[in-house]
């Protein structure tokens, strides 16, 4: 663990980027006013869509990414932004070879991809402070043509038996002809931000490159704004032009200026953020000069492509490099609200940089465990860059998207009841953290809440303003259900908001010493509305058994959980009953903290511990007919499918829907119930006098460890009998974690006819083996670093009240006795070495990747993977998914990691305790 050292120092004792956050908080200064909030990928999203059938990705793909005005976002290469995306700023590059300038991150689309879309470049987040006053990114340009055709056709062929053909596979990167070029910003104050590219070439001979480094405004004049349009212009010559920049804004008489000051003797070119609709659909354009007109004079020589005069609304500084095997060049840029008229803009840039850099370090030094190794510490601030990187500003607002743009064609008539359409009060235009900003650049809401727990240890306020945000008014539907995704708001997440919010709330009452009593009550009132919209919309008898379509796991089921069934009736879910367990005892811890000072929470304290009695009671046994959940034969809990004709059977399916039962668990301290006495007399009073409910429960009468009373689902017997399967190497047990679904599932596939089908569910430890959600997810056996955290922090709370005298088998038949608390450390142990190097030099989540393993210049490279293979542990689905599985840096800053690789290292503390 880091020094407890937030509540205990002074503020004289601050990083300077602690200090740039406080400021930033008190709205002092707006530090984060500029930060890397452009999309890597804009082209192929819901909001860009305005096909009739909802066909995103063939709408507007990526051949027409280049010469298609955005309508809502923008994207670019390793690009930066202001929080409202007015002005952008990203990096265009060409090998003189490629038929188009390398501008945004190529990936294949859903229907191209063997296994779903997939982001098919290599480009890495390697630092990030959380006010974004320093940044580092790394993107390999190949030095060969880009094989674009070559990726779709051959992903084309394979079917999903079958790996995914990647661009490594290719041999563009034979023989290191790439350039390796890094992308560096250091905020020298709120508005002035200086740039730094670095190029490398790898290969063994020259090589040239153009670098374009473009600065553009985002096209906010073509859909009916009347307003004035903003302008770039040629403000001083070579030597170091300067691109000026005017932005008017509504009821402002003069335009805020800002200048681009550029290095050295670059050609600057023009151009307009306009559609090319001769290009793209055969009509006139409304100006000679379009998007694609910097890219088309560079790479086809058609001068008349940009304007002769120097002036427009997206512009590029033209850099020809010629780099000799092995060299390095460096271009410098200053993005400022100051010409420096008589001054030199370039003067102090390297001490400026050298200055936040340090600062960085410094500020990292105060969360990342000095007793960490090296390559530890390496993994924990890539990961914190990459949940920092993944910010974006996001622009979606649903009734103008449905009717349409003054100006523009009228959408089709389907769409006003197609995709979204019950969702129109839905008005996004904010910075919001994503899960992967190439393969998901839209937020999900349950993968937010993951994202706040790492992000709180950086930046509490962000991790706030991001969970508050999603239960505004202008997010969360009148009915109380928070919007899922774009591709489909009304879907339904697991209700882990609540968790994220009482856990950020402890990880920043820890840190700041003092918790946000404020922040947690704006939130419980509006959980409160979400809970009562679960509570009405998805308890289809009223009996406490929760429905929730695919609730986040995709293909875990035999059937589309999130369709109707081809049965008939519905599913009675063991994950989404035990996430309404884990919400109401979510909700219970947060009034029992809002109590301790407002009373009047003691009773809503009492509601949410009854609901979850009643809830647990379900679970075991359900209403008059006693089927429950939970299967006293196996000694397991399985979804129940009821039939049209009232008749229930379990789905026997050993998944990861029977594990999560674990995590509704809590622990009563004795000094809060002595302090809330209402509260205590009331739980007295119900185990005293409803036997019937709390009966087969987890005993709450009984005292344990401390004296502390346990609320859980399930009780010790049936936590053995699940930590059983649980802990069996041939079952859960990963030498990486715990898988989705177990291993038994490989001899013993789960099938099941309906109507002369067979549905049927295989252990799958890699990539999917269906088409189910796009084929790009999977949870038919792979490790998912969510469900693996919730399960750590689940095993120390049932540690936490039954102590050390408390043993299970770890693993299962090896006869090695061992604590919840040191099979937890375990486990974080197992996951947290997907990153790390093993005694050969090794990292697991590159797999058999030589290139990554051992290449000077890839191996400490790490990619932060969607999910991970279930026996080998190497990375599967979206590359770049820091988000959820960020949470690794919070593992590693409680736990640290085990110096030898066979032995359990003793948490060091609980995750609840933060």
């Amino acid at each position: 663990m880091p020094p407890e050292r937030d509540s205990k120092r002074s503020v004289n004792f601050l990083t300077k980027e602690e200090t740039r956050l406080a400021e930033s908080g008190k709205r002092k200064k707006h530090w984060k006013r500029w930060g890397p909030y452009l999309s890597e990928r804009a082209w192929g999203t819901v909001r860009e869509d305005y096909s009739p059938y909802g066909s995103a990705w063939d709408y507007l793909p990526h051949d027409h990414a280049r010469s298609r005005a955005y309508r809502w976002n923008e994207d670019g290469l390793a690009g930066i932004s202001d929080r409202r995306q007015m002005i952008c700023f990203a990096l265009a590059l060409w090998n003189e070879r490629d038929p188009i300038l390398k501008e945004r991150i190529f990936g294949l689309t859903s229907n191209e991809g063997n296994h779903g879309e997939d982001v098919k470049e290599y480009y890495f987040y390697l630092d990030s402070t959380p006010t974004h006053s320093y940044m580092k990114y790394l993107y390999k340009y190949p030095q060969r043509e880009f094989p674009y055709a070559k990726l779709v056709e051959e992903n084309r062929h394979r079917d999903k038996r079958q790996p995914e053909f990647e661009l490594l596979d290719t041999g563009v990167f034979d023989e290191d002809r790439y350039f390796d070029v890094f992308v560096e910003y250091a905020k020298a104050d709120v508005e002035d931000i200086l740039i730094k590219i670095t190029v490398a070439n790898r290969g063994p001979e020259a090589a040239s490159l153009r670098v374009l480094p473009t600065i553009w405004f985002r096209n906010t004049w073509s859909w009916g704004n009347r307003a004035q349009r903003p302008k770039l212009h040629k403000a001083r010559p070579a030597p170091n032009p300067v691109i000026g920049l005017n932005l008017f804004h509504p009821n402002q008489t003069q335009p805020d200026t800002r200048w681009l000051h550029c290095e050295g003797s670059p050609e600057l070119l023009f151009t307009e953020n306009e559609t090319n609709a001769k290009r793209l659909f055969g009509i006139e354009n409304r100006t000679p000069f379009v998007k694609d007109g910097i890219n088309d004079n560079v790479v086809h020589g058609v001068r008349e492509a940009v304007n002769p005069e120097h002036v427009g609304s997206r512009a590029a500084a033209h850099y020809k490099l010629s780099l000799g095997s092995k060299e390095t060049v460096v271009i410098r840029m200053r993005l400022a609200d100051s010409d420096f008229k008589g001054t030199n803009a370039f003067d102090a840039f390297e001490s400026t940089f050298a200055l936040r850099q340090r600062e960085a370090d410094e500020f990292y030094a105060t969360l990342i465990p000095q007793g960490l190794s090296t390559d530890a510490q390496n993994v924990m601030r890539q990961g914190f860059a990459g949940m920092l990187w993944s910010k974006q500003f996001y622009h979606y607002v649903v009734k103008d998207w449905l009717r349409g743009d003054p100006d523009n064609p009228r959408p089709p008539q389907q769409r006003r009841k197609g995709r979204n359409h019950q969702w129109t009060h839905l008005y996004n235009a904010d910075v919001i953290s994503m899960p992967d900003k190439w393969e998901y650049p839209w937020y999900a809401a349950w993968d937010l809440a993951f994202h706040c727990i790492p992000l709180a240890l950086v930046d509490s306020d962000f991790a706030k303003e991001q969970l508050t945000l999603m239960l505004r008014e202008w997010y969360m539907h009148p009915n109380g259900q928070m919007p899922a995704y774009e591709w489909a708001l009304g879907d339904v997440n697991p209700p882990v908001h609540a968790w994220a919010a009482w856990r950020v709330y402890k990880i920043d009452k820890k840190r700041t010493g003092r918790g946000d009593r404020e922040f947690l009550k704006r939130i419980f009132h509006k959980l409160m509305l979400n809970f009562t919209w679960w509570v009405n919309r998805k308890d289809a008898e009223g009996m406490n058994i929760f429905q929730g379509g695919f609730l986040g796991l995709d293909n875990i089921g035999v059937f589309d959980r999130g369709a109707p069934l081809p049965t008939g009736g519905y599913l009675e879910q063991s994950d989404g009953t035990s996430w309404m367990a884990m919400y109401t005892l979510n909700l219970l811890a947060i009034a029992l903290e809002l109590a301790k000072e407002e009373p009047s929470y003691e009773d809503l304290a009492s509601k949410f511990w009854e609901h979850f009695i009643y809830i647990a009671h379900a679970m075991s046994h359900r209403g008059h007919d006693r089927m429950g959940l939970w299967n006293e034969e196996d000694g397991f809990f399985y979804d129940v499918l009821k039939l049209p004709n009232d008749t229930r059977f379990p789905m026997k399916i050993r998944s990861m829907v029977g594990l999560i039962p674990l995590f509704a668990v809590e622990t009563l301290e004795p000094e809060v119930l002595d302090r809330l006495p209402d509260f205590k007399r009331r739980l007295e009073w119900f185990i005293d006098n409803r036997p019937d409910l709390t009966e087969t429960l987890a005993c709450m009468r009984s005292q344990g460890v401390g004296e502390r009373r346990l609320l859980s689902i399930a009780n010790q017997d049936q936590l053995r009998r699940i930590l059983k399967y649980m802990l069996d190497e041939r079952e859960f047990l990963s030498p990486y974690g715990i898988r989705a679904l177990s291993r038994f599932h490989q001899e013993n596939p789960y099938a099941l006819h309906v109507n002369g089908t067979e549905h049927r569910v295989d252990y799958e430890p890699g990539e999917s083996l269906t088409g189910l959600f796009g084929g790009n997810s999977n949870w038919r056996g792979p490790i998912w670093f969510p469900v693996n955290f919730l399960l750590v922090e689940s095993l120390q709370k049932f540690h936490h009240y039954l102590g050390n005298d408390f043993k299970v088998e770890f693993p299962t038949g090896s006869g090695n006795m061992k604590t919840l608390w040191d099979v937890a450390g375990e486990l974080s142990r197992r996951v947290t070495n997907i990153f790390l190097r093993d005694e050969k030099g090794h990292r697991p989540v590159f797999g058999n990747l030589e290139k990554f393993q051992t290449d000077p210049h890839w191996r400490d490279l790490v990619l932060f993977h969607e999910y991970f293979h279930g026996d080998s542990g190497s990375g599967v689905g979206a590359s770049h998914q820091t988000g959820w599985t960020g949470v690794v840096t919070k593992l590693m800053q409680q736990n640290g990691e085990c110096a030898k690789r066979e032995q359990t290292e003793t948490a060091v503390t609980t995750v609840g305790a933060d």
